[in-house]
């Protein structure tokens, strides 16, 4: 199965892909260059160092190549899914016992980023908001034990 990401997360990792190609790969290549310069290799650790950096950005490089090359891109604006919970919904949720309220956006796996409000639609909340609607109730088993959650409202933007 195609991992599904949607259209703006699609366009980060191409941003992120595109500078690591552009601006991050041709600096370690210049600090490699600057590195052999200094002399013997062996006790060099500026040389190192770079090596190393440029391993870890031809790696993430290729995940992201890997990645797009294989993702399901779904344009979330063009959902009509009403106020039905499905992948790339934004979600407003309020804690049943303290009224806190919470806005979540269930995205694929490599856009997700909690501290931005972004859940993996593999993630336990996720799962357990996929299916519902507008005005249900539901519980999310956590760490910290079983969660109430009513949902608010579902949008689908852009």
């Amino acid at each position: 199965m195609r991992a599904p990401l949607t259209l703006k997360g699609s366009q980060r990792l191409r941003e992120e892909l595109e500078h690591l190609k552009s601006v991050k790969r041709p600096e370690v290549i210049t600090a490699i260059a600057d590195a052999r310069a200094h002399g013997d290799l062996k006790e060099n650790a500026e040389y190192h160092a770079a090596r190393e950096q440029q391993g870890f950005i031809e790696g993430r490089i290729k995940e992201l190549e890997s990645v797009l090359s294989h993702a399901q891109v779904i344009d979330v604006s063009k959902l009509a899914a009403g106020s039905k919970v499905v992948f790339g919904a934004i979600v407003e949720l309020a804690d049943a016992e303290t009224d806190e309220e919470v806005t979540y956006q269930i995205v694929g796996d490599l856009e997700s980023d909690i501290k931005s409000g972004l859940i993996s639609v593999s993630a336990p909340i996720a799962r357990a908001l996929i299916g519902k609607n507008e005005g249900d109730t539901v519980s999310i088993v956590a760490p910290s034990g079983e969660r109430r959650y009513d949902i608010i409202s579902v949008r689908y933007d852009g």
